[in-house]
């Protein structure tokens, strides 16, 4: 067996080559986990549910099959969020409601990833219901960014994130409604992809259509993260807006060399500020490209409806998910979800109705836009990483933001236009903190994405930052 630590810096794709070559063990990699969580997690905690004996009961069953048998994954461990429902593991959804919940079914998600040879070692921490871009909650505490603990690692797939960062996950399973999926990958200096509506399956929550929230990878590079939406990806009859799994894997497209051969820029989408440092750090990573013969222009699609379409359809959402908490277990939600839910409940079926239709105009505006463009490139957050005792950002740039999900309005204008959308690192600030660069694509090209994020990230070179042993805050 290799040594953990060399197991550990390995990529993903490295260490399923050699899983399925049979040259390391599943029990290998899960030895080796156990022995990083317990020197690095104390210091981030962003793994704060463990379940390796589940895990290592499934590697043994797994290694009963031949080796063409083990799936996709053929036995790499795989974190999950702790919104999402593992079989027999504790699963909260960061809320005191839920501090005692151990379902006894599986996520269709969970079971796709296990079937194509995932082994469930950990829940993922997240905020209270996975609402605001910090992960912090009353059931396991704050999870801290690596680069600097005293900083936020965004959220709500915060856990994930941070578990990449620092080793304590090669591959990770998140969920994005307004950059849950991007947002913690820029401040932790991994990947995260927003796939297109449907790309990954799901078990339906209380709205059967409901289109904000999805489900996707993280990975620490472009090449782990294609490998692990093709292991998420296709169609279940439990989901009726899930899509099949494309004919081309999506690690064959990241690999294809595609190239666009013009992109567009904006530093704002023209809705939001931005601290100037992030602003200069992406507008020089989407510039690298002009260096290689393409179009770099600024621009960007009209997005100026999605503050009050987001904050609509996002409250709807609340109303519809929520509402019984809120009427039997207000005292134990906190106070943003507690907003968001009456916000929902105070709606008129007229708002409702016109927020409907602007996510119509505004989603046809931009795939018109991308008539033009073959991607769309800007910040993924406002922001590096900011000071974790912060619940959520109240300021950028002199503005101040009337809600606790203003801040987020880069990601989640790009959430109304049903477009996927991958934040790659992109550089680091002067404190040493990374930036991600959000990666836009029209619908269900999302190997087009990975292809522009693969190009980018060996124009940049940052490839192997992570991961990393914390870094303590000053």
């Amino acid at each position: 067996m290799a040594a953990a630590q060399d197991l550990i810096a390995m990529d993903a794709t490295g260490v399923v080559a050699r899983l399925r070559a049979g040259e390391l063990s599943p029990h290998d990699l899960l030895d080796a986990l156990e022995q990083r969580i317990a020197e690095v997690d104390p210091a981030v905690n962003a793994l704060p549910t463990l379940c390796f004996d589940r895990a290592r009961a499934a590697a043994d069953a797994l290694l009963r099959r031949p080796i063409e048998e083990r799936g996709l994954l053929c036995g790499m461990p795989v974190p999950i969020k702790d919104l999402i429902e593992v079989a027999g593991v504790l699963t909260t959804h960061g809320s005191p409601i839920f501090a005692k919940n151990v379902p006894a079914k599986s996520n269709i998600l969970v079971e796709r990833l296990e079937a194509n040879g995932a082994l469930i070692y950990a829940k993922s921490n997240t905020p209270e219901f996975g609402a605001g871009a910090n992960t912090f909650n009353e059931v396991f505490g704050a999870t801290l960014n690596p680069w600097n603990t005293s900083r936020s690692a965004a959220g709500s797939s915060g856990g994930a994130a941070v578990a990449l960062a620092t080793g304590m996950a090669w591959l990770a399973q998140g969920s994005d409604m307004g950059g849950s999926l991007r947002n913690p990958a820029s401040f932790c200096g991994v990947v995260g992809i927003r796939p297109s509506i449907g790309r990954v399956a799901k078990t339906p929550g209380a709205k059967l259509d409901a289109t904000l929230s999805v489900e996707g990878p993280m990975a620490r590079n472009v090449d782990d993260l294609a490998l692990m939406l093709d292991a998420m990806a296709g169609e279940h009859p439990l989901d009726p807006l899930s899509l099949p799994a494309p004919v081309a894997s999506f690690r064959s497209a990241a690999a294809s060399g595609w190239r666009p051969r013009k992109v567009a820029y904006s530093p704002d989408l023209g809705i939001t500020p931005v601290d100037p440092e992030v602003a200069r750090l992406t507008r020089a990573a989407a510039e690298r490209l002009s260096s290689e013969g393409i179009a770099v222009e600024e621009a960007h699609p009209d997005l100026s409806e999605s503050h009050e379409c987001f904050q609509v359809l996002r409250a709807l959402y609340f109303a519809v998910s929520r509402v019984n908490l809120l009427r039997e277990h207000r005292e134990l939600l906190k106070p943003e979800v507690i907003w968001n839910i009456e916000q929902g409940l105070a709606l008129t079926a007229e708002q409702i109705a016109r927020a409907e239709k602007q996510r119509v105009e505004l989603a046809a505006r931009t795939l018109a836009f991308f008539d033009e463009y073959d991607l769309l490139l800007c910040p993924a957050t406002i922001v590096a990483a900011f000071p974790i005792e912060q619940r959520y950002l109240a300021e950028c740039d002199g503005h101040k933001f009337e809600t606790y999900i203003d801040w987020l309005a880069i990601a989640y204008a790009i959430t109304l236009a049903c477009c996927p959308a991958l934040s790659l690192p992109c550089g680091f600030t002067s404190e040493g903190l990374p930036a991600g660069l959000q990666i836009v694509a029209p619908p269900r090209a999302d190997g087009r994405v990975l292809a522009g994020a693969k190009l980018l990230e060996d124009l940049l070179g940052l490839r192997g930052q992570t991961p990393i042993l914390p870094r303590s805050g000053v």
